[in-house]
């Protein structure tokens, strides 16, 4: 980590909420649902389709998580009341998984049976690695109570990862590989930027030999002419691999994957907990942090 990345870090709790606002906005959609709604409409006309997060993430109350389920329940029916080419993304720290793990289950529950109801695919997020297990434990209940309108997402930093696609691929599982973002020990995540690319292409084979439905969450460009490369040899045709992309990053590239035939999915949040949602992220990952900074001063020049 950068001497300058530490500083944007440490000072992060007296930078103005104006200003991380200002750096915030282009990534998240808005406040409300109706704002995300409105940019996946925006999406669909251009060609890509949305994962709609409602931000919110590490609940400690019951009558949080109830919040956070009913507002992830307009979600679901906003995504079949719009025709909106669109799922849900859910994190389980927000329906209570950090202080109840039994009453989170039944919450995720609920809103897959609803959404199967109306015909919407519904993916568990994946946080850091105290939840991991949970997460994977939850995916294999909602699949033995017969939900299939379900995925989650495998982390390619994680050492673990690998093992655990082994242990999910007899449910031809649908995955969402991405690098990871949270800080996590050397002992548990690769650190090195080679290494993570190397567990992500591998990590993609095994998930394309293994029959799962991978979706390819990266803005690496050499991960993804890499992944073109998997699919081709695979005699998997462009449309039907699907890149997926954070609102807001990288939107040429997007444009170019459009253009080339390939399925685009862009990852949609919105909330009021904007604020926490961005500082969390910006700590978590400080080099984003120096990059974010770094974006700012250009603006403000």
């Amino acid at each position: 980590m950068s001497l300058f990345n530490k500083l944007v870090v440490l000072t992060l709790p007296i930078v103005p909420k104006g200003l991380v606002k200002m750096v915030a906005q282009r990534y998240i959609a808005g406040p409300f649902l109706k704002d995300a709604i409105r940019t996946t409409q925006g999406l669909m006309e251009i060609g890509a389709s949305s994962t709609i997060d409602v931000l919110g993430e590490f609940v400690e109350s019951e009558s949080r998580a109830q919040q956070e389920f009913l507002t992830s329940l307009s979600v679901i029916e906003g995504i079949s009341a719009h025709s909106l080419h669109s799922t849900l993304s859910v994190k389980l720290t927000s329906l209570g998984l950090n202080f109840d793990a039994e009453f989170a289950y039944k919450n995720i529950a609920a809103l897959v049976q609803r959404a199967r109801e109306l015909g919407v695919f519904v993916r568990m997020d994946m946080e850091n690695t105290p939840y991991t297990d949970a997460t994977l434990e939850f995916y294999r209940r909602l699949r033995a109570d017969g939900f299939t309108n379900i995925g989650l997402v495998i982390q390619a930093y994680l050492r673990r990862s690998e093992a655990d696609i082994r242990s999910l691929l007899e449910y031809s599982p649908s995955i969402r590989l991405c690098k990871g973002i949270y800080v996590e020990p050397e002992s548990l995540a690769f650190h090195d930027v080679e290494e993570i690319r190397t567990s992500y292409r591998k990590l993609l084979r095994l998930l394309l030999d293994g029959g799962a439905d991978v979706r390819i969450a990266t803005h690496d460009e050499a991960l993804i002419e890499d992944a073109k490369e998997a699919a081709a040899e695979r005699g998997i045709a462009p449309s039907a691999v699907e890149f997926q992309m954070l609102l807001g990053v990288r939107e040429q590239k997007r444009h170019e994957l459009i253009t080339e035939g390939y399925g685009m999915r862009v990852y949609v949040p919105f909330g009021e907990d904007w604020y926490g949602y961005s500082t969390r992220r910006l700590k978590e990952n400080p080099e984003i942090a120096g990059h974010v900074a770094k974006a700012f001063l250009h603006l403000t020049k």
